[in-house]
C-alpha cells in the first residue's frame, strides 16, 4: 500500500482516526470533521506505532496499517479456526485470555489462532455440549459471554494448579451441595461408587448422592449430575463433556460445564483416562486413584457455588 502521512485527506484517513479513536488515542476534533491527516493525527499515530513494537514514524505504512487492523477486531467480528496462515488479532487474544481463565489452555497468549488454541476451542466446545469442531462461530463466543461472570477481571496467565482441597475444606463444600452421581460401564461405575464412599466418609452430611442413571428422582433438584464414563463421547451427542486428562484444570472445566448449561439440572459428563479399547488390568488402585482426584476436582469446582 502506498503509506498515507500527514497532508492526506478522505475515506482512508477517515477510517484510520476511527480505529484509532476506537483504541483510546486522541484526534483532533477538526480533523475528524475534516477527515485530514493532520499534527494530531500523526501524534496518534506515532504512540500506537510506539506502544505497538513498531519503527518510530508517524506514517500508516503496511506493517501499521495490519497492526491496526489486527487491534480493533473484537471476539465475534469474525469466525475463528485454524488455518494457514494463522488468524491473529485481539480477537484471538481475548479468546484465548477467557479460555485460559476458564480452564482451557492455550498456551501463551500471543493472538495467533494455533494449534494449541485450535485444542483449548474444541475441548470448551465439547465441555458445554457444543460440536467440538475446533470453529469459532457465534455459539462459541455466546457460550463463553455467559461465563463473563467467571473470567471477567480475572489474570489470563493461564490456569493454575488447584492443589488439593483439605478435608475441612471438601467438607464444607459438600455439606452445602446437592449433587448426584452415576456411571455408564462398569469402571465407571466402580469409580462412582468409590467417590460416594470418599465424601460419606468425609462428612455425614454429604450432598453426594450415588444414583443409577441420570433420569433417577433422586436427582430433581440437584444443582448437577455428574455422568462418569469409561469411553469417548459419540458421535453427535450434545451433553457436555470433561475429559479427565489435565486434573491441575479440572476443577474450573467442570465448573465451565456446569455454569454454562441452560438445562434446570446441568448434566455434566466426565471421561475418565481409560480409552475405548482398554484391554489391560483396571486395579483397586487405579479405580481409588480416579475416585481421590475426581472428588478433589469436584470439590474445588462447586465451592462457593
Amino acid at each position: 500500500m502506498e503509506p498515507i502521512r500527514e497532508g492526506a485527506s478522505g475515506a482512508a484517513v477517515e477510517d484510520i482516526q476511527e480505529r484509532l479513536g476506537s483504541l483510546g488515542y486522541k484526534i483532533d476534533e477538526k480533523e475528524t470533521a475534516e477527515k485530514t491527516f493532520g499534527h494530531s493525527t500523526a501524534t496518534a499515530v506515532a504512540r500506537f506505532r510506539l506502544d505497538h513494537g513498531l519503527s518510530l514514524g508517524d506514517v500508516i505504512d503496511t506493517a501499521t496499517w495490519a497492526a491496526l487492523v489486527d487491534e480493533c477486531y473484537q471476539l465475534g467480528d469474525r469466525t475463528l479456526y485454524l488455518r494457514l496462515p494463522n488468524f491473529h488479532g485481539n480477537d484471538v487474544r481475548q479468546l484465548q485470555e477467557r479460555l485460559n481463565v476458564l480452564g482451557f489452555s492455550c498456551g501463551a497468549v500471543d493472538g495467533q489462532y494455533g494449534a494449541h488454541t485450535e485444542a483449548a476451542v474444541k475441548q470448551f466446545q465439547e465441555s458445554v455440549g457444543l460440536l467440538a469442531d475446533g470453529m469459532a462461530f457465534p455459539d462459541t463466543f455466546d457460550a463463553i459471554d455467559r461465563l463473563k461472570h467467571v473470567w471477567g477481571g480475572n489474570p489470563a496467565a493461564g490456569p493454575h494448579p488447584q492443589g488439593g482441597m483439605g478435608f475441612a475444606r471438601a467438607a464444607g463444600v459438600l455439606e452445602v451441595v446437592k449433587l448426584c452421581i452415576t456411571g455408564e460401564d462398569p469402571i465407571s461405575r466402580n469409580v462412582a461408587g468409590r467417590i460416594w464412599n470418599l465424601a460419606s466418609a468425609t462428612t455425614n452430611a454429604s450432598g453426594l448422592e450415588l444414583v443409577d442413571s441420570a433420569a433417577s428422582d433422586a436427582c430433581k433438584g440437584a444443582q448437577a449430575v455428574l455422568v462418569l464414563s469409561a469411553a469417548p463421547l459419540p458421535d453427535g451427542t450434545t451433553t457436555s463433556n470433561v475429559v479427565m486428562d489435565d486434573v491441575d484444570t479440572l476443577p474450573l472445566r467442570l465448573r465451565t460445564a456446569v455454569e454454562s448449561s441452560r438445562e434446570t439440572v446441568p448434566v455434566v459428563r466426565i471421561e475418565l483416562p481409560v480409552g475405548p479399547n482398554f484391554e489391560g488390568i483396571f486395579t483397586i488402585g487405579d479405580a481409588q486413584t480416579y475416585a481421590v482426584l475426581l472428588l478433589d476436582a469436584i470439590c474445588a469446582a462447586f465451592e462457593g457455588m
